[in-house]
C-alpha cells in the first residue's frame, strides 16, 4: 500500500481544489485579506501534518475510514459537542490518573533511583499497544527508514527517561510546570535545526516562560525540604530532547507520511532496547529488578496502570485535535495540567507558597501568547467581526432610542 492511499481521508479532502478555495475565502480586503489567506493556508498545512500523525484506520478491504473512535467505540455520528465532551472527559481521567500514578510510584520508599527501569516498563507497554493497534487497523507497513527511527527512539528515550527520573528528585508540580514550557527549547531547536524565524510575540512568550520557570524554581528552593539540583538538570535535559524530537518528527512525518501507530511502535520498541542496554551497563537493571520483584504490587502493578493511562491519553489528545482543532486541544490539556498541580498539592502533602501561583499565571499567559502568535490572523479577524457586529447593534439601539 503506498503512502498516498494510507493517508487519512480528512487530509485528502482538505487538499481538493474546492475545499482549498473554500478554506481560503475571507471577508476582508487589502493587506488584511492577504495576511489571512497566508495564515489559513498555513493552518491547512498544519492540519494536514496533524492528520498524518493520527491513526490510519483501514477496513478489511483496504479502504480508509475517517471514523472517530474512543476506547474502541465509534463516536463518529455523535453531535460534535458530545464528541468534545467525551474526549475532554477522557483526557482528564487518563492524564489525571497518569500524574497521580507517577507521583504515587515515586512516593514508595526506595523507588527514587529506579526511574529508568520504570521508563523501560512504560516503553514496553507503549510498544505492545502501538503494535496491537496497528494490527487492528491494518496499518503495519513501515514508511519511514529505520535509521531515522533510531534517532527518534534515542530522543524519545532521553525525554521520557529523564522526565520520569526527575520525579524522584523534584517537587511534582515543578516537574509539570517545566513540561508546560516546551516552547523555549522548541523555539531554539526550530532556529538551529530547521532554520525557522520567529516573531516578537513568540520571543516574548519564551521570555515570559523563562521568567515563570525562574520564579517557580526560586519558590521551590525556599520551601522544599531537600533541594536537589540534579532534578532540574534532568527535567531540563528532557525538555531539550523534546525540542529536538519535535522538530525531527515534524520534518520526517511530512517527508514520509508515516502514521502515529508506526511512529509509536518503532520509536518505543527501539527505545526499549536502548534503555535495556543502558540499565544493564549501569547496573540499575539488576537492582531495580530485585526491588520490583520484592514489591510487585506497588511497582509492576502501578507501572502497568501508569503506562496504559499514558498511552490512552496520548491517543485521545490526537483524536481531540482531529475533532476540535489544536487550539481547543491545547486549552483542554492546559487546564488538565493546572488541575494536576492542584490535586498534587491536595492529595500529597507538600509545602506551598503563593509564589507558585504567580509563576503559574505568568507561564499560562506565555502559553496563550504563543497560541495567539500561531492564530493571529484568524483571531484578529474574529475580533474585528465581533466589534463590527457590536458597533452595528449599538448604532441601531441608539437610533431606536431616538
Amino acid at each position: 500500500m503506498n503512502s498516498e492511499k494510507s493517508r487519512p481521508p480528512i487530509a485528502e479532502e482538505i487538499l481538493t481544489p474546492t475545499n482549498l478555495a473554500k478554506n481560503l475565502s475571507v471577508d476582508f480586503e487589502g493587506e488584511a485579506d492577504q495576511e489571512k489567506k497566508k495564515q489559513e493556508f498555513g493552518e491547512i498545512e498544519e492540519k494536514r501534518f496533524v492528520q498524518s500523525m493520527l491513526p490510519t484506520h483501514h477496513s478489511k478491504k483496504g479502504n480508509p475510514s475517517s471514523h472517530i473512535h474512543l476506547l474502541g467505540f465509534n463516536i463518529t455520528y455523535y453531535p460534535q459537542w458530545l464528541q468534545f465532551s467525551l474526549l475532554s472527559a477522557a483526557i482528564f481521567v487518563f492524564y489525571l490518573g497518569y500524574g497521580y500514578m507517577q507521583e504515587l510510584i515515586f512516593r514508595f520508599d526506595g523507588m527514587q533511583p529506579f526511574g529508568w527501569y520504570l521508563t523501560l516498563i512504560q516503553f514496553l507497554i507503549y510498544s505492545a499497544c502501538g503494535y496491537g493497534e496497528s494490527l487492528v487497523w491494518h496499518d503495519t507497513h513501515r514508511r519511514m527508514p529505520l535509521k531515522i527511527y533510531t534517532l527518534i527512539a534515542f530522543l524519545t528515550m532521553a525525554t521520557m527517561g529523564l522526565s520520569n527520573a526527575s520525579v524522584g528528585y523534584l517537587n511534582y508540580p515543578t516537574q509539570v510546570i517545566f513540561k508546560c514550557c516546551k516552547l523555549i527549547p522548541v523555539l531554539i531547536g526550530g532556529i538551529i535545526i530547521q532554520g525557522k524565524r520567529y516573531g516578537l510575540i513568540d520571543v516574548s512568550a519564551a521570555i515570559l516562560m523563562s521568567l515563570g520557570l525562574i520564579l517557580f524554581t526560586l519558590a521551590d528552593s525556599r520551601v522544599a525540604p531537600i533541594f536537589e539540583p540534579r532534578g532540574y538538570i534532568m527535567i531540563s535535559g528532557a525538555l531539550l530532547a523534546d525540542a529536538v524530537i519535535g522538530n525531527v518528527q515534524e520534518k520526517n512525518m511530512k517527508k514520509y507520511g508515516a502514521s502515529s501507530n508506526e511512529m509509536v511502535f518503532y520509536s518505543y520498541s527501539i527505545g526499549s532496547v536502548y534503555i535495556f542496554v543502558y540499565t544493564v551497563l549501569s547496573g540499575e537493571f539488576f537492582s531495580a529488578f530485585a526491588f520490583f520483584w520484592e514489591n510487585p504490587y506497588e511497582t509492576y502493578g502501578y507501572g502497568l496502570i501508569f503506562g496504559l493511562l499514558g498511552y490512552l491519553g496520548v491517543n485521545v489528545v490526537l483524536t481531540l485535535v482531529k475533532v476540535s482543532g489544536a487550539l481547543v486541544a491545547v486549552t483542554v490539556t492546559t487546564f488538565r495540567k493546572a488541575l494536576t498541580i492542584a490535586l498534587s498539592f491536595l492529595l500529597f502533602s507538600k509545602p506551598f507558597t503563593l509564589d507558585y501561583l504567580w509563576a503559574g499565571v505568568i507561564i499560562l499567559l506565555a502559553i496563550y501568547l504563543n497560541l495567539y502568535s500561531k492564530n493571529k490572523a484568524h483571531w484578529d479577524g474574529m475580533l474585528r467581526r465581533f466589534l463590527r457586529q457590536y458597533l452595528h447593534k449599538s448604532k441601531h439601539h441608539e437610533v431606536d432610542m431616538v
